[in-house]
């Protein structure tokens, strides 16, 4: 009488995996990169950490050096915010395929 190891597979099994795993590791490395817009916000994200660690260490605002008291110190502090939005539903979309 013959018996099967646990071990054994069956062949026809195996060409399905392959390609499942292969669909599986594609669809996963592309899902998990960042396109344009997200690095702009982790640029503009960047920027503002810096600018803020400047104004905390040295009471420097690189913004309003750059820019003055203008409407456009605002839009950047605007935008960085945004950043700091978008970032955040970046990361929770990547957790969430991740898991």
């Amino acid at each position: 009488m013959a018996t099967a190891t646990p071990n054994m597979t069956e062949r026809r099994h195996l060409a399905d995996r392959r390609t499942l795993d292969k669909s599986m590791s594609a669809s996963s490395s592309t899902s998990s990169t960042l396109n344009a817009v997200d690095w702009l916000a982790m640029v503009l994200l960047i920027v503002g950490g810096i600018n803020w660690g400047l104004i905390g260490l040295f009471g420097f605002d690189l913004v309003v050096a750059l820019f003055g008291e203008s409407r456009l110190s605002g839009m950047v502090y605007t935008l960085v915010g945004i950043s700091a939005l978008w970032c955040i539903y970046t990361c929770t979309k990547l957790a969430s395929r991740q898991s």
